[in-house]
């Protein structure tokens, strides 16, 4: 809403806007609501309250005890829910359509919402029989309920057959809600496990008997391992047959389609962190105060820093066997599919152009960073999701999606302005000059209440600062040999290195985690 004021109100209306294909004018009104969408979907859905790859329904069970019947347990949530959607489109619509004048229909696509919703609500709320298999079923049934209106949208459908498509949508996962909540409040849980022992012990060298943890830290990172190490792998392994598949797919099409393909995969990996690290940074998601530290946690016989050690190593081992599917499934899509000669192509092209050495260096630099990205996706928040406040949690929620939208809504403005993209390129040098203070600033902070705090020995913050020193100039270092360029100053790869490797936030993790575990 106060993107379409400013843009009314400061910019004029502009000429009207076409969904398909879709301009880059949409996406200021586009982004807001798939945001907000995404959102509410967590939210009406008890999303953020649950274990996404457990088998148990999702649903809070102490509202099962609540004295009311399981219709009405389910109605309010889908009722509440459907009214909040069809509100948001109806500001969306109206907001898009005054200001940004974009023609978008007005009925079909908040009834869309409502029904995905609907359905997002019973396929949480089932209980299922294999862990992870909720993620696999609630994939599968909302892209093909996501393809359906795709192709009616391509075929432009009457708005009349989308409405008798997706009307009867509603009272159906109404009933269907109903069914899977009274079986989730007797506590019918299925469980197939057993089908799959066979399996399992081919796993377990000896399932039967395991040798003593040599520590408390082995302990509890194998704890992290078995409680969140596997969600992420799980969940790209879910996902990556259908995305190989498209290379298959597109291998009779144009070149620009694989190297799409080849760009969503290798994206994969960090997008799905950003939804597995709201579980690795919710200490106790099954407790009615989902927030707090439960004693089974805050008594252990260890410091608040071995803890978020465990969690960190549990990330990595996490990053480290994703990025291993990712890169067999790669070469292996590719090869079978007969795509590969695309890739192979465009890398003789680079390698002519820029040398062998800095091809290859290239290459390692952007996996690096990918998977980087995704460690760091997945560790970043913890110091957000630990601290047991939830007023800071919302905060750094909301302050995250408001970013998001500012910034589309600036790259806009950017990309039609040649004033503004010129101002750009000149004050790109003292942007990171800019970022780099606060970030060396917080981290100073940080360390002074580390150190204060005791929770972190002398020896353990030297090597920590040392360690990511080194990381810095060795990035610099490859930077300055890569970007041979005498119009790109050697300070500011410097400041670009000092910005790529995470300091402040992840050494916030212990203080969150202690302010949490003493409140």
């Amino acid at each position: 809403l106060i993107l379409g004021t400013i843009k009314l109100l400061v910019l004029g209306p502009g000429q009207p806007v076409k969904l398909d294909p879709p301009d880059g004018r949409a996406a200021v009104a586009i982004v807001p609501l798939s945001v907000t969408f995404m959102y509410l979907l967590a939210v009406f859905s008890f999303g953020m309250a649950g274990d996404l790859g457990g088998r148990p329904s999702i649903y809070p069970a102490r509202m099962f005890t609540l004295p009311l019947s399981t219709r009405a347990l389910a109605g309010w949530p889908m009722v509440c829910g459907a009214s909040v959607m069809a509100v948001l489109w109806g500001a969306i619509a109206l907001f898009a359509r005054w200001p940004f004048e974009v023609d978008a229909p007005l009925i079909w696509p908040g009834l869309l919402a409502a029904a995905f919703l609907a359905w997002t609500q019973v396929l949480m709320w089932m209980p299922y029989g294999l862990p992870g298999l909720r993620v696999i079923v609630a994939v599968l049934w909302l892209a093909s309920l996501d393809a359906i209106v795709m192709l009616a949208i391509h075929y432009q459908v009457r708005e009349r057959f989308m409405f008798a498509l997706l009307a009867p949508q509603l009272p159906l996962a109404y009933l269907a809600a109903c069914l899977v909540l009274a079986r989730a409040r007797r506590g019918d849980v299925p469980d197939w496990r057993g089908t799959f022992a066979r399996l399992r012990r081919i796993g377990y060298v000896s399932p039967d008997r395991r040798d003593p943890f040599p520590s408390p830290a082995r302990a509890q990172l194998w704890f992290e391992w078995r409680q969140h190490g596997r969600s992420l792998p799980g969940l790209v392994g879910i996902l990556l047959p259908f995305e190989v598949g498209l290379f298959f797919l597109f291998r009779h099409e144009p070149p620009a389609l694989t190297w799409l393909t080849l760009l969503s995969v290798l994206l994969t990996p960090p997008f799905m962190a950003g939804f597995v690290a709201a579980t690795v940074s919710n200490p106790s998601p099954q407790a009615r105060d989902s927030h707090g530290v439960p004693p089974f946690l805050g008594t252990r016989p260890l410091t608040s820093a071995a803890l978020i050690a465990a969690r960190l190593k549990a990330a990595m081992w996490s990053t480290l066997v994703t990025w291993l599917l990712v890169l067999v499934a790669i070469p292996v899509g590719l090869t079978l599919s007969g795509t590969g000669f695309v890739v192979l192509e465009r890398a003789g092209r680079m390698v002519e152009g820029i040398g062998m050495p800095r091809a290859s260096v290239i290459v390692v630099l952007v996996l690096l960073e990918l998977m980087l990205s995704t460690w760091k996706r997945l560790v970043q928040s913890l110091y957000v999701g630990l601290s047991g406040r939830e007023w800071v949690i919302k905060a750094s929620v909301f302050l995250t999606l408001s970013l998001v939208v500012i910034i589309i809504a600036l790259a806009q403005w950017i990309h039609d302005s040649g004033r503004a993209q010129a101002a750009l390129w000149d004050a790109l040098p003292w942007i990171p000059a800019f970022i780099v203070p606060f970030k060396m600033g917080a981290a100073a902070w940080v360390a002074t209440r580390l150190y204060q705090s005791r929770l972190l020995s002398d020896q353990t913050l030297v090597k920590g600062a040392a360690c990511w020193l080194a990381a810095v100039l060795a990035l610099h270092g490859v930077l300055v040999w890569l970007v041979d360029a005498p119009f790109i100053a050697s300070y500011f790869l410097l400041l670009v290195s000092i910005l790529a490797i995470p300091l402040a936030r992840l050494a916030a993790a212990p203080l969150a985690l202690a302010w949490n575990r003493h409140r």
